[in-house]
Order: C-alpha cells, then sequence, then structure tokens
C-alpha cells in the first residue's frame, strides 16, 4: 500500500513539475520571443497594421471602415459623406444584417443565398443608391456598369478594399464634391490600385483608406 501512495505521489509530482515547466516555456517565454521578433522583423504588421495621417493613427490597412456624415436625429444609420470613397456595404444594407458599419465585433456573412428576397431587395436598392449617389451633372452612371462589390459585401464584412471598377466609377462624384478635375481624381486612383500578388493570385484591388487619405493630401494642396 505504501509502495503503491509513494508511486502515486511521485507520478503525480512529476506531472505537477511538467506542467510548470510547459507552462513557463510555452505560455509564458515563447509568447515574449514570438512578440519580440515580430516587434523587431515587422512591428507595423504586428500592432495590426496601423495606418496614421497627420501623425495620428486612423485605421488600419485590414479592417474597412465607414465614411459618413454625422448622425441626423431620427436617422437609424448615417447617411454616406459622398465627398469620399466609400467602401464595399458591411454585410448587407437591411437592419437584419450581420453587420452593417463595419464593427469588428461582427464579422461574418449573411449566409442568404443568392435567390433570397431580403438580399435581392438589398442589392437592389444599394445599386440605385450607387448610381444616384455617383451620377453627376455631365456624367451619368449606367446601372450595367455598377460592379458587384459595389452592391454586395464580402465574406467578413470588413474587407478594406473594393475593385478598380468601383473605385473608378466613383471618381466623377468625388471629383465634384472636392473641386478637382476628373483626371487628378482618376489618375489618384492609378496610384492606389495594387495589382494581383505575385501577378496571379487574387484580384486588383484598392485599399479605400490609404486611397482617403491620398485624397485630402491632394485636396489640402
Amino acid at each position: 500500500m505504501n509502495n503503491s501512495v509513494g508511486n502515486t505521489g511521485r507520478v503525480l509530482w512529476a506531472g505537477l513539475r511538467a506542467l510548470l515547466v510547459l507552462t513557463v516555456i510555452c505560455g509564458v517565454l515563447y509568447p515574449l520571443a514570438v512578440t519580440g521578433i515580430a516587434q523587431v522583423a515587422f512591428p507595423g504588421k504586428a500592432n495590426g497594421s496601423e495606418v496614421k495621417a497627420d501623425g495620428k493613427f486612423v485605421g488600419s490597412e485590414l479592417i474597412g471602415q465607414t465614411y459618413d456624415l454625422p448622425l441626423k436625429d431620427g436617422e437609424e444609420t448615417p447617411a454616406p459623406d459622398l465627398k469620399w470613397f466609400q467602401p464595399r456595404p458591411s454585410n448587407g444594407l437591411g437592419t437584419n444584417s450581420v453587420n452593417t458599419q463595419y464593427s469588428i465585433i461582427l464579422s461574418g456573412a449573411t449566409n442568404r443565398s443568392g435567390d433570397n428576397e431580403d438580399l435581392i431587395t438589398w442589392v437592389k436598392d444599394a445599386k440605385a443608391a450607387v448610381v444616384k449617389d455617383n451620377s453627376v451633372k455631365g456624367h451619368t452612371v449606367d446601372p450595367s456598369d455598377v460592379p458587384p462589390d459595389a452592391v454586395t459585401s464580402s465574406g467578413s464584412g470588413l474587407d478594406p478594399h473594393i475593385s478598380p471598377e468601383y473605385a473608378h466609377l466613383q471618381v466623377h462624384r468625388v471629383a465634384e464634391k472636392n473641386h478637382l478635375t476628373v483626371a487628378q481624381v482618376d489618375q489618384l486612383v492609378a496610384d492606389h490600385t495594387d495589382d494581383r500578388i505575385l501577378g496571379f493570385i487574387g484580384e486588383p484591388r484598392v485599399n479605400v483608406l490609404q486611397l482617403n487619405i491620398a485624397l485630402a493630401e491632394l485636396t489640402k494642396g
């Protein structure tokens, strides 16, 4: 009996020592080492790919955000500030959607099928809004020119990018609102269009935050 108790005690003590050692190595030393290497090798990415403008953090390259007017009395959602390039919808446009304001607390798709009546209504309403908002004097947007990302959200609902087609569709409106020439704004979009990764992965894309920061700089000049 004594031998059995003693053996059990030794096994438990050995297990406890292993637990303590592994906790220190895996729970303390390893995270500190990884964090230290990340801060030295690529601090920007390690800290969330933060973006600065005028010395202040204004967002992340990885998370989309809205560019809206202040919320008015009686409004459930604010209206877009049309002097800025607008992102794609954030998981639907209806009040029952997963995420309508790029809230990082909620990430996910609407999980509605292509023939869902609510989704069809949201897309039609979004398309009509895109045509209306981006049609300015001397330039009317053709509904057939509205790209899919202008009226649908990404799988996460937090995509910070839009397609070059959607960016170019907004050029005339942005130029008019900011008293710039179409050529100036068009060139701005071209300068901030990223090609496919390694030439074949993904699609060409435009980071909306980076584009709007460049737009703000252009309007200052």
